[in-house]
């Protein structure tokens, strides 16, 4: 019971939160981590979680576009990966696109709902009424939680077995052919984090960290001390970051390479 209200509680904060992007619990990499502890399988959680958050970096609203929902994809998927299913992370990822594209239906249904709750927020301001307006805020970002709660709570009560009933009973072509759509989604994710960081020099340090893991036994832990280690040890060698002087310029005054990041350090 212990397990299931956290789960439920997850559910419920990154519903809330993927219209607050305030703490980030609709990541997938934050709720699939949460939900694969409350369930006690927190190995698989974080992998389904890192998975799914590269398939979903390139998941953003745009204007009044609305992108497929991480917040449900990764809710669901991370309960029947780590809960008493146990179904595999390739099957959990294969799942999780379709949820997004039902958690999207989901999100805008809520939205449009939404839009009466303004007009009443709008006359408890005319009011004068604080309470009012808290009540209906708060009213609005409940909705939005119990869009991922209640969908949680529906496969928590229909039970392992006839989930993985129907599961089983998907055909392989489908449940194949997701994971190889979602696993070139994923590549997506990388090339956009790589096209992030596609600069001069950031590159050795990319191309180092594929030789490391190549000719050596470490694991993702080491690789990432090693890579924070060697960034500290850059930003204190670099001029660019200690005042000192460089071809990139310093002070206020020096630009760099033309990154808008670099110029908002200098300046700072």
């Amino acid at each position: 019971m212990i397990s299931a209200f956290f789960v439920v509680l997850f559910a419920f904060l990154a519903g809330m939160d993927g219209i607050l992007d305030q703490f980030q619990f609709h990541q997938p990499l934050v709720a699939a981590t949460l939900i694969g502890l409350a369930n006690g399988h927190l190995t698989e959680g974080i992998i389904l979680g890192g998975t799914l958050q590269m398939l979903a970096l390139g998941w953003m609203n745009i204007g009044a576009a609305v992108a497929p929902d991480a917040a449900l994809a990764s809710a669901v998927s991370a309960y029947l990966v780590t809960g008493p299913a146990q179904v595999s992370v390739d099957t959990g990822m294969a799942i999780a696109i379709p949820l997004a594209v039902a958690g999207q239906v989901l999100t805008i249904g809520v939205r449009t709902l939404t839009v009466a709750l303004a007009h009443i927020a709008d006359k408890q301001a005319e009011k004068g009424s604080l309470r009012g307006v808290e009540t209906v805020h708060w009213t609005a970002l409940s909705l939005q939680g119990l869009r991922i709660a209640i969908p949680v709570i529906i496969v928590m009560a229909v039970g392992a077995g006839p989930v993985n009933d129907a599961l089983n009973a998907i055909p392989d072509v489908i449940t194949k052919g997701l994971a190889v759509a979602g696993g070139f989604i994923v590549v997506v994710g990388y090339a956009m984090v790589i096209n992030m960081m596609a600069t001069a020099e950031l590159w050795p340090f990319f191309f180092l960290g594929f030789a490391l893991s190549a000719v050596s036994e470490l694991n993702l832990i080491a690789m990432g001390m090693i890579g924070l280690v060697l960034a500290l040890i850059y930003l204190q060698l670099s001029p660019r970051f200690n005042g000192g002087s460089g071809n990139s310029g310093s002070g206020k005054g020096g630009s760099g390479n033309g990154d808008p990041i670099d110029t908002i350090l200098n300046n700072y």
